[in-house]
């Protein structure tokens, strides 16, 4: 797709979602609802989301063992400017910078490392599923104000997108087991490409399941999948502190619900999360929990600065501590795409 067209759809997808989020929004009851938003809560909520980043790093180095030794603060660094990277620029390219500049720091395969981001979105996919579950079957239905078709729904949509994380871990699993068998098939593209090319593409993909290894250590994966869920739970807590702030209750568990909602709204290809975020955490404490516009609206405004703003400006700070300028590393992302 040319880059114009997709960027035309990308801001109409934008606007879309933003007037769906003000579409019965009372500006100053808005600000109202803000202004009455208690602050230790959101103090609190800026604490737990930061130590998501804390417990990211450490899985990281988990899954980078096999491949090689990395220091947990090249880690952290790489992770934050990543992350701020993804918040503020466009086609979620911190998802490649992070990778590439830590493979730079530590002299790790720079394709392998962006393999293992491929292995975390699986790790966080299948303990988001797994956490939603843990509502679903836990929760006191009283808890919500969602008719029973409704729940019906969700839980059918969460089943499906279960079934679809065991399957691409499988077939990742399948990968790293034999990463020199993908290689040499990779070579059969020979046929239809030139030769000197074709290698590159069987390199590409050598290489890029080797950064699979960690699924050939049991052990180690088991680390990495049992740190994913303290992170996500940081995640939700960050979630529930932030609505009590707003004065929505619903018990701890009823954030597993939210989160899960919320990562459908952060795969909007948006910029920033805008309007995808804001969307889905209104839809989610209206549709379950009753809660008024105008609150919906100013939580959602104040849970996504709890949950970009503070990881931005760090990544900002480490970022002019490196010398990289946001379009040196918008042309690092377009740089760095893997290759072997």
């Amino acid at each position: 797709m040319p880059s114009r067209v997709r960027t035309v759809l990308i801001l109409l997808l934008t606007f879309g979602l933003l007037w769906f989020f003000f579409r019965n929004a009372d500006m100053p009851r808005v600000w109202a609802e803000m202004r009455r938003a208690r602050p230790l809560l959101l103090v609190g909520a800026v604490l737990v989301t930061g130590a998501t980043y804390v417990l990211r790093s450490l899985r990281w180095q988990y899954l980078l063992a096999p491949i090689g030794h990395t220091h947990f603060g090249n880690a952290f660094r790489a992770t934050v400017i990543g992350f701020a990277a993804t918040f503020l620029l466009p086609a979620r390219a911190g998802e490649v910078i992070r990778p590439y500049l830590l493979a730079r720091r530590e002299g790790l395969p720079g394709t392998a490392a962006f393999a293992t981001i491929i292995l975390e979105r699986l790790l966080d996919l299948i303990t988001v599923l797994l956490l939603f579950a843990y509502f679903v079957f836990t929760a006191d239905p009283a808890s919500t104000s969602a008719a029973p078709a409704a729940m019906e729904r969700v839980k059918v949509g969460g089943l499906i997108a279960a079934a679809g994380g065991a399957a691409a871990l499988a077939l990742a699993f399948v990968a790293a087991g034999h990463p020199e068998r993908l290689g040499r098939w990779a070579l059969r593209v020979e046929r239809v490409l030139p030769a000197k090319l074709a290698r590159i593409v069987a390199s590409f993909v050598e290489t890029f399941t080797q950064g699979l290894a960690v699924m050939r250590q049991p052990r180690r994966l088991l680390v990495s999948f049992a740190l994913s869920i303290p992170l996500w739970m940081s995640i939700a807590a960050g979630i529930w502190l932030t609505s009590l702030a707003f004065h929505i209750t619903f018990p701890y568990v009823g954030s597993f619900l939210v989160m899960t909602i919320l990562v459908v709204g952060v795969a909007m290809p948006t910029p920033g999360a805008v309007g995808g975020f804001h969307a889905a955490y209104q839809i989610a404490v209206q549709s379950f929990f009753g809660v008024p516009d105008d609150r919906a609206i100013g939580a959602a405004i104040v849970l996504h600065g709890v949950s970009f703003v503070p990881v931005t400006l760090l990544g900002l700070f480490f970022m002019a501590r490196d010398g990289i300028s946001l379009s040196r590393a918008q042309a690092l992302a377009a740089a760095s795409r893997p290759v072997s």
